[in-house]
């Protein structure tokens, strides 16, 4: 799972613990890490899920300012017919 630098860096301070992706198949599993440039990543949990069920809440935990800039984000990425909410978190220096 490639993620930018401006994202691994909020979830290392703590402001980012969801992730959103929509792929052919997942690359990570939950109960795994993830080694990024900023260190480790658990992947807590993995659940499919729709795209339009995405709150207010997860959006802004995922780090957008509201569901109408997820939405906008959304529609730039690669299609898939897998869409699943992921809850990261920051372990430390890999």
């Amino acid at each position: 799972m490639l993620l930018k630098a401006a994202l691994l860096e909020e979830i290392k301070a703590g402001k980012v613990d969801l992730i959103f992706r929509r792929w052919s198949r997942p690359t990570v599993k939950a109960g795994g890490t993830l080694k990024t440039k900023v260190g480790l990543l658990a992947i807590k949990a993995i659940d499919d899920m729709a795209p339009e069920d995405v709150t207010e809440a997860e959006a802004q935990r995922a780090g957008f300012k509201d569901v109408a800039e997820f939405r906008t984000w959304l529609a730039t990425m690669k299609p898939g017919h897998l869409f699943q909410r992921i809850e990261v978190g920051y372990l430390g220096e890999a």
